[in-house]
C-alpha cells in the first residue's frame, strides 16, 4: 500500500470508503484469499487511523481471523441486576476484547506490504453509482472512480417510516488502574443493571485485564445522549458504590454513540455495496456490530471469488429483523424496563443460547423457546404492531 499523489490516475478497480473496522476487515479477507492482486484497490479514510479511539467486544466460538491481536478473553461472566446475579455459562463460547489501535496496527501492517492497494487521506464527501457519473467516490473535493465502491460510511440518519425506531446506544468507558488487586481477571461482568434506569435501559459492564486494571463502561439505550459530566458521575459513583474504590487511575477513557434502529439500511445501491453500520450490520437489538461485520464482509469475498460480483443479499434473515423491532418497540415506549428483559432473558436461557440468538444463527423452534422465557403481554402486543414475516 502507498499514499496516493495527485498525479495517479483517479481511476481503480475498487474502492473502498472508510477505514474502519468493516473497510479493514474487508481489505483483510480480500487479500487473505490471495486472488485479487490484479485488482486495483483505494482506501479512502479522513484520519491515519494511528491512534486508539475504541475497544470491540463480542463473544467467539473457537478462533477468528482476528485472533492474534485478542487483548483479553473471558471464559466467565457475570450479569447483575436488582433481581438476578448469576454466573453465565458461556461454553462454547469465549468473550473477546480487541483495541482500536491493534486492529488498526494488524490491518494497516497487512495492507501496507499490498503494491496494488492505495490509501489516499481525504474526508469522503459523496458516494454516488448512477448511469450518468458512473460509480465512485468524491474525496478532498476530487472524484475517484471504480466498478464498485464498498462504503461503510454513514453519512446521515434514515427517514423513518412507521413503527421504525432510532435509539442511540452510547457509553463512557475508563480503564482503571488501582493500588491493590480488586479485580478477577479471569472474570468480567457482561452487564450490571444495578443503576438507575430513569434514562432508559442502563447498566455498566466491567472487563478485568489484570487484578489491579479493568475497562469499566457506563452503556445506555436511549434517545438522547446525556451530558458529559453525566457519564462521569455514574462512572464515579459505581465504582465507590458497588467496587468499593475511590483511589484509582484512569489511564483511558473513550466514547461512542451506536444507532439502534429497525430502520432500513440498504446494503446496495447501483454498484456501492455499503458496509458495518451503513449496511444495516449493527444488531438492533443490542448493538454488537463486529461479529455481523465479519460474516458480511466474508460472504463478499466469498461472492467474488465464487460469482465475480459482491452482492449477497440479506443476510441476517427477516425473522431477526422482527424481533429486533419487537424490542425495539418495547425500549422506545418503554411498556417494559430493559433490567427486566434482560434478567428474564438470562435466568431462564444458558449464555450461550441467548448468544447464539443475538447472533441471528438459532431455528425457529429455538427462538420459540427463549420467546417463551419472556414477560409475555408487553411482548404480545409489541408484536402485533408488527406484521409476522414468516
Amino acid at each position: 500500500m502507498h499514499q496516493r499523489t495527485s498525479e495517479e490516475n483517479a481511476s481503480f478497480d475498487w474502492l473502498v470508503s472508510g477505514a474502519g473496522c468493516a473497510g479493514l476487515s474487508l481489505l483483510v479477507r480480500l487479500i487473505e484469499r490471495g486472488k485479487f492482486k490484479d485488482k486495483k484497490i483505494l482506501l479512502v479514510d479522513k484520519e491515519l487511523k494511528n491512534k486508539h479511539d475504541r475497544t470491540w467486544c463480542f463473544w467467539e466460538v473457537g478462533e477468528g481471523t482476528f485472533e492474534p491481536i485478542v487483548y483479553k478473553r473471558w471464559k466467565d461472566l457475570w450479569f447483575h441486576s436488582y433481581y438476578l446475579s448469576k454466573s453465565l455459562e458461556l461454553q462454547p463460547y469465549q468473550y473477546k476484547l480487541i483495541r482500536g489501535i491493534d486492529f488498526y496496527n494488524y490491518c494497516l501492517d497487512i495492507i501496507q506490504q499490498q503494491p496494488n492497494i492505495t490509501f489516499l487521506q481525504a474526508p469522503v464527501e459523496k458516494v454516488f453509482s448512477n448511469k450518468e457519473e458512473g460509480t465512485g467516490v468524491v474525496a478532498g473535493g476530487k472524484v475517484y472512480k471504480s466498478q464498485y465502491v464498498f462504503n461503510s460510511i454513514l453519512f446521515q440518519k434514515p427517514q423513518l417510516k412507521q413503527h421504525q425506531y432510532w435509539l442511540l446506544q452510547h457509553f463512557k468507558g475508563w480503564v482503571i488502574e488501582t493500588a491493590s488487586d480488586v479485580f478477577d481477571a479471569q472474570s468480567g461482568t457482561l452487564m450490571d443493571f444495578r443503576t438507575s434506569q430513569s434514562e432508559g435501559a442502563t447498566f455498566f459492564y466491567v472487563l478485568p485485564f489484570a487484578p489491579n486494571k479493568a475497562l469499566v463502561e457506563y452503556t445506555l439505550f436511549s434517545k438522547e445522549i446525556l451530558q458529559p459530566e453525566a457519564y462521569q458521575s455514574a462512572l464515579k459513583n459505581y465504582l465507590k458504590e458497588t467496587w468499593k474504590l475511590e483511589d484509582y487511575k484512569v489511564l483511558e477513557e473513550e466514547w461512542g454513540v451506536i444507532p439502534m434502529t429497525n430502520a432500513s439500511f440498504p446494503t446496495v445501491n447501483g454498484n456501492i455495496v455499503h458496509l458495518g453500520t451503513a449496511g444495516g450490520q449493527t444488531k438492533a437489538s443490542s448493538g454488537y456490530t463486529f461479529q455481523f461485520i465479519q460474516k458480511q464482509t466474508a460472504a463478499i469475498v466469498g461472492s467474488l471469488v465464487s460469482k465475480g460480483h459482491p452482492f449477497t443479499g440479506d443476510l441476517n434473515g427477516r425473522r431477526f429483523h422482527f424481533y429486533d423491532s419487537v424490542l425495539l418497540h418495547i425500549l422506545h415506549h418503554r411498556t417494559l424496563p430493559g433490567d427486566v428483559i434482560f434478567s428474564h432473558l438470562f435466568q431462564k436461557n444458558k449464555a450461550g443460547q441467548v448468544f447464539r440468538f443475538l447472533d441471528n444463527d438459532t431455528s425457529l423452534p429455538q427462538e420459540l423457546r427463549i420467546i417463551s422465557t419472556l414477560p409475555t403481554m408487553p411482548f404480545l402486543k409489541a408484536a402485533v404492531v408488527r406484521s409476522l414475516p414468516f
